[in-house]
């Protein structure tokens, strides 16, 4: 059985007009969902084997609220420069080749790909767009990542922050 936990990053900051988009932070509402959801999921899932994250900024910073909320053993957590701007194909790629000792990945990422991965991935439920901070999980019985494909994915759950009311 292999589990993928899908994060989009946490609300961005687009104050800086001369900020390219991979260089975009996290605002103060991405930061306390960020900060909130960690503690949400430390307090009541299991740790993942593995971090993999965009290099987007928004992406990497919510990504490492999330490891160290959990402790999470930095060799535990990876740089994943093709996740920014990815295609699904190519999110589906990077989760296939990963490594088989692994049971438990947590992806950070951004939209339209994080979205459209969700729907490739199940039938259970069709998402139109993940918010900010949103979390997903799907489970696959499988023994290798790569016999993970479309619609083979059962949907564990699914955590928005709007769901706890967290106010802007």
């Amino acid at each position: 059985m292999k589990e993928i936990i899908l994060v989009r990053h946490a609300k961005s900051d687009w104050g800086t007009e001369f900020l390219k988009d991979v260089d975009r932070h996290l605002n103060e509402r991405g930061y306390r969902d960020a900060y909130f959801l960690s503690k949400w999921y430390n307090e009541t899932k299991h740790k993942p084997d593995l971090i993999l994250s965009s290099t987007g900024i928004r992406a990497l910073s919510t990504a490492l609220l999330f490891a160290r909320t959990m402790e999470l053993e930095m060799k535990n957590f990876q740089l994943e420069k093709k996740i920014y701007e990815a295609s699904v194909e190519t999110l589906l790629s990077i989760i296939t080749k990963q490594n088989d000792s692994k049971k438990t990945i947590m992806l950070f990422g951004h939209n339209p790909s994080i979205t459209n991965l969700c729907n490739k991935l199940s039938d259970d439920l069709f998402f139109d767009d993940i918010p900010t901070c949103g979390i997903i999980s799907y489970s696959f019985n499988v023994e290798k990542w790569s016999e993970v494909s479309s619609k083979k994915g059962k949907l564990n759950y699914y955590q928005f922050p709007k769901d706890f009311k967290i106010k802007d």
